[in-house]
């Protein structure tokens, strides 16, 4: 490669973090990591626990993207010295590391450009996730419980906290529903691609005759609400249930009442909670998920698509957007971006960024096709 080809490639470089930058907001990031890290510091901070996990995580969250942004200029830099003393030295060597260095560095900082394309209306928020086992049977519970592990173990690997809502266990194994927070900034921009159906083929380790198995799980991805949003809801058009927790296989998580299910009525959306051991932490928390839950089928009722908030949740045969295939070959591919994976063991232990990064971009040309 010819000097000026380096010069080139390292200023393109410059620009794309430049301009990522001022989306980021720097300085505001900067400003509320220096709120968040006050609160941290406060020594009653986990007197509210709920409150606690949400201020720990994002900070955690911005520190993250607060060290990709500078590790990246700060390889910019070095590359760009290396490439110099190579060049003054002609060694080839030197020139050669650089080489890897800047394909590395740009496949890097094209993740990181995902993010400047997260600018819907509620991009920015926490997500509130839920997994539902749909046709398949016993198959169907597991394949959930493996998907909410895969989120899971994606946000741990993000360094991003994880509020579990409600697990509700099947008879045999698995889960037959589960809802969780992921809180970090952008989490609803980042899993509402996530949205959808997803379908998964194996040999059952359930059946007895070992047998392939087609079985499915229901992703909906929605956003946290914030104190500014107007969401109202009359104590009349609620239903409260309270009835005992319950662990895998019946067993008795606690010996009280303190689980909670709410109803709201005129829509007859269903949310319970009963990972708390008080009935009242329960039913603020079943009241978080409710009013989440409410917001997105309000905006999608007045967009005319609800598709956009919730996704398509039928969770049966022909409207799967993802395969995660493990006989009679392996591999996970998403039908809407054509992205795919030969490692469904790796995928299913959070790597799943390259599919998530497909997707916000299918997202934003899907968008550009339709303005």
């Amino acid at each position: 490669m010819a000097g000026p080809d380096y010069d080139v490639e390292i200023k393109q470089l410059q620009a794309t973090m430049k301009t990522i930058g001022q989306v980021l907001d720097l300085d505001a990031m900067r400003t509320e990591m220096a709120d968040l890290g006050e609160q941290v510091a406060a020594p009653d901070l986990w007197d509210d626990q709920a409150n606690a996990t949400r201020v720990t995580g994002r900070l955690s969250a911005l520190q993250g993207q607060m060290e990709r942004f500078e590790s990246l200029m700060s390889r910019i830099d070095d590359v760009a010295v290396l490439v110099e003393l190579g060049q003054e030295e002609g060694d080839a060597d030197s020139l050669a590391e650089a080489d890897r260095e800047l394909a590395s560095i740009k496949q890097s900082v094209e993740s990181l450009e995902v993010r400047t394309l997260l600018n819907g209306e509620y991009d920015a928020r926490e997500a509130l996730v839920t997994i539902r086992a749909g046709a398949g049977g016993v198959d169907a519970a597991d394949f959930a419980e493996m998907l909410m592990r895969m989120y899971t173990r994606w946000a741990e690997r993000q360094k991003y906290g994880v509020e579990v809502f409600d697990t509700s266990y099947a008879e045999e194994a698995g889960l037959k529903s589960a809802t969780f927070a992921v809180h970090a900034p952008y989490a609803y921009g980042t899993l509402s691609v996530e949205a959808g159906t997803h379908r998964l083929v194996r040999i059952s380790p359930f059946d007895n005759q070992g047998r392939r198995q087609t079985s499915f799980a229901a992703v909906e991805v929605v956003p946290v609400l914030e104190q500014t949003d107007e969401i109202e809801i009359p104590d009349e058009e609620i239903r409260v249930d309270v009835f005992r927790s319950g662990g895998p296989g019946g067993q008795s998580v606690n010996t009280t009442d303190s689980a909670v299910r709410l109803t709201h009525l005129p829509t007859g959306t269903v949310v319970s909670c009963q990972n708390e051991k008080s009935q009242l932490q329960n039913k603020a928390s079943a009241m978080v998920v409710l009013k989440a839950k409410l917001l997105a089928l309000k905006k999608a009722e007045e967009k005319a698509q609800l598709d956009g908030l919730r996704g398509d949740v039928q969770a049966s045969w022909g409207d799967q957007m993802r395969n995660y295939v493990l006989n009679p070959y392996q591999i996970v591919k998403d039908l809407r971006t054509g992205h795919e994976s030969g490692n469904p063991s790796t995928v299913f232990d959070g790597e799943i960024d390259d599919f998530l990064e497909a997707g916000i971009r299918w997202r934003r040309n899907s968008e550009k096709e339709d303005a």
